[in-house]
């Protein structure tokens, strides 16, 4: 971990950033104290888990029967 000041970051801003993102973390100090730390960020998944709804929806065991008349004369009107 490197530390930094507000002068130097703002100066090699791109450099330091470079070497974020090797993996180094960069720590910004004002007067001696640190106030920020430069991580690099981590992507995010694009891989969900199967099965986080399970259970939550119910399928009629008739869901692709056909229409009564009754119904199928109301989309023609």
């Amino acid at each position: 971990m490197t530390e930094v000041n507000v002068h130097e970051a703002k100066t090699h801003l791109s450099e330091l950033l470079h070497r974020v993102e090797a993996g180094e973390e960069v720590v910004i100090a004002r007067a001696g104290k640190p106030v920020a730390r430069l991580v690099p960020v981590q992507p995010e998944s694009s891989d969900r888990p199967l099965g986080l709804d399970a259970g939550l929806v119910r399928i009629a065991p008739d869901f692709d029967a056909p229409l009564p008349e009754e119904v199928l004369g109301d989309f023609e009107r």
